[in-house]
């Protein structure tokens, strides 16, 4: 199978159809106009200040460190985690929003912290880096305030290794990136794809650190993934 191409789509298709016991339907196919939305209501009037409040405490559930502060006061902040987590290697995408930390290489260079910037042209090097180093540091592109999930858009600048396979865990998050919950991201990325805009080619939702509940419903927290996660929500950006 050639890369990029379907197999046999067509009559899977059929198939599916058939066992449904009805026609294919290749056309005239739209969303139903259900009567009732109540996913919509769920914080709907809420401000981006009090969906914070929600995050907040939902981080209480998902044992996430969370941090409140303003632009001027982010590097400071960011710079406590990492030293709190006892990190001396970070890894990060190649994001502009780190602007906004100031000359933060010279910072971290100044506290013995080494620092890989995901690039792309490295190949599989950008993996064993974040294998290897203590905490990945990276931008929310959207928040889930109901669940405490971070949403990253991967792209060839941002690998999603990034967020995956260090250590701990740190994402700074604009309070402009704040939602309800997955309704909004759901939509968000449906009209992307409507307004034919690029569409990441992986969009991973991360709530906190990694854990299980598999066995006997006890939660186990660092199991496959970071073991420590902290929030650092941004209330200017």
């Amino acid at each position: 199978m050639k890369p990029g191409t379907i197999e046999n789509r067509d009559s899977f298709l059929e198939n599916v159809a058939a066992k449904l016991g009805r026609s294919r339907r290749s056309s005239g196919v739209a969303k139903p106009d259900w009567q009732t939305n109540p996913q919509w209501d769920v914080y709907r009037n809420s401000s981006q200040e009090e969906l914070a409040d929600v995050l907040k405490k939902q981080c209480l559930l998902i044992h996430t460190q969370y941090i409140e502060t303003d632009a001027a006061g982010l590097s400071e902040k960011v710079l406590h985690v990492i030293n709190d987590y006892g990190a001396k290697s970070a890894v990060i995408p190649k994001d502009s929003r780190f602007g906004a930390l100031g000359d933060y290489m010279v910072l971290w260079k100044e506290n013995g912290i080494s620092v890989h910037e995901w690039n792309h042209k490295l190949g599989d090097e950008n993996i064993t880096a974040c294998e290897r180093v203590d905490i990945g540091i990276a931008f929310s592109d959207l928040t889930l305030a109901e669940s405490g999930t971070v949403v990253q858009f991967s792209s060839r600048d941002k690998g999603r290794s990034i967020h995956l396979l260090p250590k701990t865990y740190l994402c700074i998050v604009p309070l402009s990136t704040l939602v309800p919950r997955l309704t909004q991201a759901a939509e968000h990325i449906r009209n992307l794809l409507k307004n034919g805009e690029h569409l990441a080619s992986c969009a991973d939702f991360i709530t906190g650190p990694s854990n299980s509940a598999d066995i006997e419903l006890n939660l186990i927290v660092g199991v496959h993934g970071p073991i420590k996660a902290s929030y650092i929500v941004v209330t200017d950006l």
